[in-house]
């Protein structure tokens, strides 16, 4: 396993990207905190404008038939539930392929017509994690922006599915571009939006909660432990503002358009928040209002296990979500294409060849959409037109 920082110099060229198999450990296993190194970030380049508001999500569609019951979904794998002793999401699962190996991933989007409510088509956005220049760029591919990095799609319909920070060099630049296309986007009669990762819970809480002890259920953690541990940034931190800790705070966590349930992680812990999607929404709200530790770690617990659509019952998994929250199709970012897989490339220098991802990944019998490139190990960031024709 590569043994290295957690944290990348942004003023490095290229970039130093965190290592793969550590990129997904989170505590209670790290009790103690790692400390960052200095570094020095180098201005956006995007300037942020004056934000604007991210509207509330749409209105449910036809929900698909519900799941047989009894059949059952044994994902959702997650630090902190019943696990052998030595247990690690890493060993169990996410297996490292030889260097040089590849993972081939292809689908075709072809061009969707407007909604019949006018808006224009739908893009999805997977995990960015700080790496603004690959966003600008694979935003300005289907052009979503122009070569400024201003709006430039109309009415186009923009969401993000979560997960803007850490491991990557400019989290809060990529914030500050989702706000403002967020308002430029509105203004141009089309919308650009974005829902809660849990590494947006992850820097809210590192910000809110620092070293405050959390009861991990397997020993102590903290927040900022946890943040370090997973690729958070010092010059991040630096340069939170209240208005980025606002518009977190405010993110919704599951949303449905055209058909399609989007949600940040692939797992069913969503349902323990709520029966509807306005009620998932308005609990997981109010759980970052209220401002517990705890409260807030138990929600960032949660929202961290993945998988529960990869395995046997994982078709199952995802019915069962859509019969409660409506839609015919899931999607999802958080576990990378190359881990739901089963493949991981290595970073163990600049000859080692990362996964090929060259679109999103269709599983579960066809009802999940992966849109986790591995932009992080130097994958692809995902930037797709739904609906998908594959």
């Amino acid at each position: 396993m590569v043994e290295g920082s957690m944290t990348q110099g942004a003023g490095q060229e290229p970039v130093v990207r965190t290592a793969t198999l550590r990129d997904f450990r989170v505590p209670p296993y790290a009790q103690t905190a790692v400390p960052p190194q200095a570094q020095v970030a180098p201005p956006s380049s995007v300037p942020p404008r004056t934000p604007g508001p991210n509207p509330p999500a749409p209105g449910a569609s036809v929900p698909p038939a519900p799941a047989p019951p009894g059949l059952p979904h044994p994902g959702n794998a997650a630090v902190g539930d019943e696990q052998p002793e030595g247990y690690t999401p890493t060993e169990r699962d996410l297996p490292v392929i030889r260097r040089g190996d590849t993972v081939q991933v292809q689908t075709v989007p072809e061009p969707a017509p407007a909604s019949e409510d006018g808006l224009g088509p739908l893009f999805v956005v997977g995990d960015v994690h700080g790496y603004l220049s690959e966003l600008l760029a694979a935003l300005g591919e289907q052009g979503l922006i122009d070569a400024d990095g201003n709006w430039a799609a109309g009415n186009a319909r923009l969401w993000f599915l979560g997960d803007f920070t850490d491991r990557g060099p400019d989290g809060i630049g990529v914030i500050d571009l989702v706000m403002r296309l967020s308002a430029e986007a509105a203004a141009a009669g089309g919308y650009c939006k974005a829902l809660m990762g849990n590494h947006e819970l992850l820097l809210l809480g590192a910000k809110r909660f620092a070293d405050t002890p959390v009861n991990s259920g397997a020993g102590t953690a903290t927040f900022q432990a946890a943040w370090l541990l997973n690729g958070g940034q010092k010059t991040d931190m630096e340069r939170l503002q209240d208005v980025h800790l606002q518009w977190m705070s405010r993110l919704d966590a599951v949303v449905e358009e055209d058909g399609h349930l989007l949600m940040h992680s692939d797992t069913t812990a969503y349902l323990d928040y709520g029966s509807t999607i306005e009620d998932v929404n308005d609990t997981i709200t109010a759980i970052l209002t209220r401002n517990d530790a705890d409260e807030c770690w138990d929600l960032f617990r949660k929202l961290t296990k993945r998988f529960a659509f990869r395995d046997e019952g994982g078709a199952n998994a995802v019915r069962e979500l859509m019969a409660t929250y409506g839609g015919q199709r899931v999607v999802h970012g958080h576990s990378p294409i190359p881990y739901l897989l089963g493949e991981v490339g290595t970073e163990e220098g600049e000859d080692s060849s990362g996964p090929v991802v060259n679109g999103p990944h269709v599983y579960a019998d066809g009802l999940a959409i992966a849109m986790d490139g591995g932009v992080t190990m130097a994958g692809k960031l995902l930037v797709v037109q739904l609906p998908l024709h594959d």
